[in-house]
């Protein structure tokens, strides 16, 4: 099975109530392909020459993809910007910041390909039961692309004060799909770490190099080195991203422990995710689903917004095995970073889904699925994917996520 051999195979939309009125917030709608969410809020700025931080969207979405978004940039243009991967269609006034809390869901068209008649046969028995059953809410590979080599969170590092392992983590660790420039500028990193002036040098002209800067300045002035304000000075968007992935792999490890408590073994399935093995759902019981219906597990924080108590103590389980406790998740230093409060379905209904087979015209001989359906805000379609194509195997499943780029996906939003 292939996922997004063409953008045009993966289109979402987001789905939001939200309608021009007046306001001191302009109101637009991104449609782009083959560009991040975060790239493309950053040449934004660069084009239009604002801060970042008048900029507010509801969530991430797909490099690898067509994608329609909306943002918010207070008192910003009153016209449209058209990029050579991007549009930015100006749609009016709102009175206040597009946030995630604007989102409905988002709505679906993929294209699964290079498929055999059985392969298309047992997604759409599989997509059956997703329909009785729901789907299990995992987070997907995409939330966690800025985990590299060592395995290592940068946010846990955060969390424990280690602002050197956590700099190093966030700048130097080796990711798989690093292209050759980041390959050689990480290199460069790691050979000169704790020589900061050879290192701002050796180093190019980029945001990694600012923060060098800051460094090397310390070490010019005699000063102690301050890897604390050091951390602070990378940007906001990428604390945010790993934040938001190491809370993200602890919530993933929180459904695992629950399903495998829940659900009898003979009807769950191994699936590799970046942040670690999952156990996966096939069909459910009817008295599973019944007790997994209404589930809903906190944000990992040291203060989870819950009363469930079998919920805490799940949280704490999968903490002790990490060597932490509930109240080191606090975040006190920038206070422009925070774990995400709430709580997250254990189970999700697919709205919509409805499955299409036509002769695949890129794969001689084979056959393609063409899928339509609407999930909530937060939730993964190439999930979606790994469970409809269980039959492939794990490595055919994870065809759907392998490709994507290493920090520019751990969305809080799937697209």
């Amino acid at each position: 099975m292939k996922l997004k051999s063409r953008p045009e195979d993966f289109r979402v939309e987001e789905l939001t109530p939200v309608a021009p009125s007046r306001g001191a917030f302009a109101f637009y709608r991104l449609i782009k392909q083959s560009i991040g969410t975060v790239e493309a809020v950053s040449q934004i700025v660069e084009q239009w020459k604002i801060p970042r931080w008048r900029i507010s969207y509801g969530g991430l979405k797909d490099r690898h993809a067509i994608t329609v978004q909306y943002l918010t940039i207070q008192d910003g243009p009153q016209n449209s910007l058209q990029q050579p991967l991007f549009d930015l269609e100006f749609l009016g006034h709102v009175d206040r910041a597009f946030t995630t809390a604007d989102l409905n869901g988002n709505r679906f068209e993929l294209v699964l390909r290079d498929m055999t008649d059985d392969e298309v046969d047992a997604a759409v028995v599989a997509a059956g039961e997703v329909q009785r059953s729901g789907l299990a809410n995992y987070y997907d590979d995409q939330r966690f692309g800025s985990l590299c080599d060592s395995g290592e969170w940068v946010a846990k590092a955060w969390c424990l004060r280690d602002w050197e392992r956590a700099l190093w983590l966030a700048l130097a660790d080796p990711h798989p799909f690093d292209r050759a420039t980041e390959k050689r500028q990480k290199e460069i990193l790691r050979d000169h770490w704790g020589r900061w002036g050879e290192c701002k040098q050796a180093l190019d002209k980029s945001h990694r190099r600012s923060v060098i800067t800051f460094l090397a300045d310390k070490e010019a002035a005699g000063k102690p080195i301050d890897f604390r304000g050091a951390f602070c000075c990378l940007s906001i968007d990428l604390r945010g991203l790993y934040l938001s992935a190491w809370q993200s792999a602890v919530w993933n490890r929180m459904l695992d422990r629950l399903l495998r408590s829940s659900v009898d073994a003979a009807r769950l399935r191994e699936l590799e995710l970046r942040a670690g093995t999952v156990a996966l759902p096939t069909a459910l019981a009817d008295d599973e689903t019944a007790s997994l219906r209404n589930v809903e597990l906190p944000f990992p924080s040291a203060k989870p917004r819950t009363d469930d108590e079998a919920a805490l103590a799940l949280l704490d389980e999968v903490l002790a095995d990490e060597g932490l406790e509930r109240r080191q998740l606090r975040i006190k230093h920038p206070k422009d970073s925070f774990f995400s409060k709430g709580v997250r379905p254990a189970l999700i209904d697919v709205a919509g889904l409805s499955a299409s087979i036509d002769d695949d015209e890129l794969h001689s001989g084979r056959r393609k699925l063409i899928l339509n359906f609407d999930l909530p805000r937060g939730s993964y379609a190439t999930m979606l994917v790994k469970r409809l194509t269980l039959a492939d195997g794990v490595a055919g499943a994870s065809q759907a996520t392998a490709a994507e780029d290493a920090v520019d996906q751990p969305d809080a939003e799937e697209g």
